[in-house]
């Protein structure tokens, strides 16, 4: 296959204990919004392992640590009063699938609409094992806009692979990344090898602060024109992989677009932008967990626990 576009660029024992804790567990930022001042966040500095927030939400994410047996990654800002919610925000842990997110962004913003329309053909054994949607085309082919569709919202791993190729490939999604300012996240290898996620192992990496950085430019800044922000937005709000991860962790009436992972070692990742009721401004949330052994599983159940905590704290 060639490119036309390759361009730089379950209710917890510990639970009731978290809202006293969090309560008043969170830092200041610079205040944000939507369009480029949503945008307008500090350049991530590279990552300090074993480093994070000081404050009130370190003993309540700890908790959850020890209840759930695992590493656990948190990241949150509402960007409109800036209010942080950060616990191992600058470690590193494997993306995993998440990085659907990103590549997808990346795509809409060198691609015309010509090139979203452009069909590509595939073989079947190009086809993997979680290809819900891709399985399904062999014989067509898909366009590259439903590559992109089937990625966000089904998590079809072949799509990701195809679309990665439209791109350029894994470096040239990391270029794009160092680009709009982000120094941290390592795109290295396609599915399903990323989801490797070895411990000490720097590559398909990122950090929670840095990957809510990138989605909040590509959800809520001016990296992308308005109707593909929509295009974007539209395709996370109708994940089909999330009800058991932040979307259970929030409210029920606010709007939740999001991107899911899980690999190796027990990760277990979303990552997600939330629009609370009430015409409050979004909130980016990133929460990322490992458990350190290569055949440990994974706790959906923790990644709703933090959202819970976040929520509290940001109140």
């Amino acid at each position: 296959m060639t490119s036309s576009f390759r361009r730089p660029r379950t209710a917890l024992p510990a639970v009731a204990l978290l809202a006293a804790a969090l309560a008043v567990g969170c830092g200041h930022g610079t205040s944000g919004g939507t369009g480029a001042a949503a945008a307008a966040v500090p350049t991530t500095a590279t990552t300090s392992a074993g480093q994070s927030s000081a404050g009130p939400t370190d003993g309540a994410f700890k908790d959850l640590e020890q209840h759930f047996g695992a590493r656990l990654g948190v990241y949150a800002v509402d960007t409109g009063s800036g209010r942080e919610v950060a616990y191992r925000s600058d470690e590193r842990f494997a993306f995993a699938s998440t990085i659907k997110s990103l590549l997808t962004g990346a795509l809409l913003r060198t691609a015309s609409d010509q090139e979203l329309d452009k069909v590509v053909t595939y073989r079947q054994d190009e086809v993997l094992t979680w290809a819900p949607i891709t399985s399904r085309h062999v014989d067509t082919g898909m366009k590259v806009r439903d590559l992109a569709a089937a990625a966000l919202e089904y998590s079809d791993n072949t799509a990701a692979n195809l679309l990665m190729t439209e791109l350029g490939g894994p470096e040239n999604l990391q270029r794009t990344l160092r680009e709009l300012g982000d120094p941290t996240t390592n795109v290295n290898r396609n599915e399903p090898t990323l989801n490797e996620a070895t411990p000490g192992d720097p590559r398909d990496t990122s950090t929670p602060r840095a990957f809510a950085a990138d989605l909040r430019r590509y959800v809520l800044g001016d990296v992308l024109t308005e109707d593909r922000r929509r295009m974007l937005t539209d395709w996370m709000v109708g994940n089909t992989t999330g009800a058991p991860f932040i979307r259970a962790g929030v409210p029920a009436h606010w709007k939740i677009g999001d991107k899911t992972g899980n690999g190796g070692y027990g990760t277990r990742n979303d990552v997600a932008v939330a629009w609370p009721s009430g015409g409050r401004s979004p909130v980016v949330l990133v929460v990322m967990s490992d458990r350190g052994k290569a055949d440990a599983t994974s706790d959906d159940a923790l990644i709703a626990e933090a959202t819970k905590a976040v929520v509290t704290a940001l109140g």
